[in-house]
């Protein structure tokens, strides 16, 4: 079997952008007369979709609110990233990206992100950082139903590059995913797809719990030796 894609998250594994987020959401509930609490934020919302991520946050405080609401506080928590990032002369992304991606370039693997956060979001930080062009194709969390944990968006990412490359005929075994939260790894096995956890979120020894393969940096991601375990595993073989 061989590795044929990989499948990155976005928020935590490309751009270090947790922070902003939490700050963000805790701006959005003031305005809304609620009142954020910090511990929160991990517990509900990290490696979650902001639909998912607010509306369990307002269920929380009692607030019932429709669909035409929600997407309305969606895009006011996107339109205050986008102008937090547009003051930024340097986006805070992760090292070791640009030669992981080169690698995996090299070696003729296709690239896609799989993420919650909207579509917007994830085009801008990759145009500003040239980083565009590695990836074939982009699952946003504004284009599921069901965010991570549920598997979803990487059945999808793989029905697409399917779409787009069909010579590939690309099944989850033959995909790697990297992750930094506990819902992402979820979302990813629950796929049938094996994952890297990097420690850029939670501490090593938990990504080590829970993933195929777990890294404090990406740069520690040993591309050779991964390919050559898929290389010499059947189909029906887990990775680890």
């Amino acid at each position: 079997m061989t590795l044929k894609a990989v499948l990155f998250d976005f928020n935590g594994v490309i751009i270090n952008d947790e922070p902003l987020h939490q700050k963000l959401i805790a701006q959005l509930l003031i305005e809304e007369n609620l009142r954020p609490n910090p511990d929160e934020f991990w517990q509900v919302c990290v490696g979650r979709s902001d639909r998912a991520c607010l509306a369990d946050l307002l269920a929380m405080r009692g607030r019932v609110v429709s669909e035409t609401y929600l997407n309305e506080l969606i895009t006011r928590k996107s339109r205050a990233y986008q102008q937090q990032l547009a003051v930024l002369e340097n986006l805070p992304m992760y090292p070791g990206l640009p030669d992981l991606m080169f690698q995996l370039k090299s070696a003729r693997v296709v690239m896609a992100v799989v993420s919650g956060a909207v579509r917007s979001e994830i085009e801008l930080v990759l145009e500003r950082t040239e980083l565009a062009k590695n990836f074939s194709i982009i699952v946003a969390g504004d284009e599921i139903t069901a965010s991570k944990p549920d598997p979803e968006g990487y059945l999808l990412a793989i029905k697409r590059l399917n779409e787009a490359f069909p010579e590939l005929q690309l099944q989850p075994t033959e995909c790697l995913a990297i992750e930094d939260t506990f819902a992402g790894l979820q979302a990813a096995k629950r796929a049938g797809i094996s994952v890297v956890g990097v420690a850029n979120t939670y501490p090593f020894h938990m990504m080590q719990r829970h993933a195929n393969w777990a890294v404090d940096y990406l740069s520690e991601i040993e591309l050779d030796r991964v390919r050559e375990v898929f290389a010499n595993r059947t189909s029906r073989q887990p990775v680890m």
